[in-house]
């Protein structure tokens, strides 16, 4: 039966296979033998649903070729979403180059440049790590195009703090303030998420408190609070972290585990495991199921301590729990590497063996830390056999200890 416009982009929306998909809107009729003198007529929804799917599988010389045809499909008038969206794939996969002729190239296809794709591409480079140029000549640059909004000023900043230029992301506020531009709870959340990960966490707590008073009368949201309790727990700093938890919980926003995880693996740290069970029953209480995050971090601090049975027990309870909590490859090596750092090499190996029928692979970490284990206890033929398994399967020895081993492996 002769596909239709509105029938492709339905079956292009079904087919799970990106290449097959991408097949099927090259060539929708493939029997029609009229197809030459009668080309196919494309839907704006057909292409932009082919872009999707081949930009979120990374087919990029396919993603190009279905950009070449929109270009000379007259037919079609393409909105400036669409190239957002190819911007956006060129940039998470990595191909800065790409995304800037795709911008440059906008107005070939019919289509006018406004703030929304000038503020694409600025977070595309910055997402490559391409984003070289200074705060003034960014804003000199997106002004050919449109005046600067809020956005622009936001990536801007994160920019900023990627080049752990504390000073300049203040500039960057001042400046978006000076324009008439209000700050919203996204910038905020830009500036103290930077000052966290820069352990500026005085600055950070100063910021939070000031977002709240009447200058601005904004509310952190839950990330805000995350990033001061993940920033918090990092300085050991576990009482204040507690205070900003509860802090969420009075304003009932303490519904992300991401907040659980990181006191409960604070508390393992800092040797307080007797809170663990108090924010596993509040979790329960709030509403908040622990994810796999938070069994990991359960399970690293058991580890850390030689407790393997609570270890285990918790893998089981993970293993048990009808599919909402998996374990996940990080969950296997902390275990694996416990074990091998207590000399248990029977126990890690017949974990690394039974990884695939548990429904996971090991990766590269789980082969260098049983065959740097093997290593240290001297265990050189069973070594030499994980290395022979793991080269087998692609991986490539990549600490400087697993190399320093293979070298005096290899030389022994």
């Amino acid at each position: 039966k002769k596909i239709s416009p509105f029938r492709l982009s339905s079956l292009i929306r079904l087919q799970k296979d990106p290449l097959l998909a991408f097949e099927l809107f090259i060539d929708p009729n493939p029997n029609e033998t009229s197809r030459r003198s009668k080309p196919f007529r494309h839907s704006l929804l057909s292409y932009d649903r082919i872009i999707t799917k081949l930009g979120r599988a990374k087919l990029f010389p396919q993603l190009e070729t279905v950009v070449r045809k929109l270009k000379d499909d007259r037919r079609v008038a393409p909105e400036e979403i669409l190239f957002c969206n190819v911007i956006k794939h060129y940039g998470r996969g990595g191909l800065p180059e790409e995304a800037v002729r795709t911008f440059e190239e906008i107005p070939a296809f019919r289509c006018r440049r406004t703030i929304r794709s000038v503020n694409t591409l600025l977070n595309s480079l910055l997402v490559c790590g391409e984003f070289g140029v200074a705060k003034e000549e960014a804003i000199a640059w997106v002004e050919r195009y449109a005046t600067p909004d809020s956005c622009t000023y936001n990536i801007l900043m994160n920019a900023c703090f990627l080049r752990s230029d504390f000073v300049g992301a203040f500039k960057v506020f001042d400046e978006m303030r000076d324009r008439g531009l209000n700050p919203s709870v996204v910038t905020f959340g830009i500036l103290i998420n930077g000052l966290c990960r820069n352990s500026q966490l005085k600055t950070a707590l100063r910021l939070k408190t000031r977002m709240e008073s009447a200058e601005f009368n904004i509310t952190p949201n839950a990330p805000i609070y995350v990033a001061l309790i993940k920033g918090l727990c990092k300085a050991n700093d576990f009482d204040r972290a507690v205070e900003l938890k509860d802090e969420m919980v009075s304003k009932k926003l303490a519904s992300d585990p991401a907040v659980y995880s990181t006191l409960i693996s604070a508390a393992f740290k800092l040797n307080r495991r007797n809170e663990v069970p108090g924010l596993l029953e509040e979790m329960k209480h709030n509403g908040c199921k622990p994810d796999t995050v938070t069994y990991n971090a359960i399970i690293h601090g058991h580890c850390e301590s030689n407790e393997f049975d609570s270890a285990f027990r918790a893998l089981s309870r993970m293993e048990q729990g009808g599919g909402e909590c998996k374990p996940d490859v990080i969950t296997y090596n902390v275990i694996l590497a416990g074990l091998c750092r207590q000399g248990r090499l029977e126990d890690a190996k017949d974990l690394l063996n039974d990884m695939p029928r548990l429904g996971c692979r090991p990766d590269v970490v789980s082969y260098a830390t049983m065959f740097e284990g093997l290593c240290d206890a001297k265990e050189f033929r069973e070594a030499a056999e994980v290395l022979e398994e793991m080269v087998f399967k692609g991986y490539i020895p990549f600490s400087s200890r697993l190399c320093r081993n293979v070298d005096g492996f290899l030389s022994g």
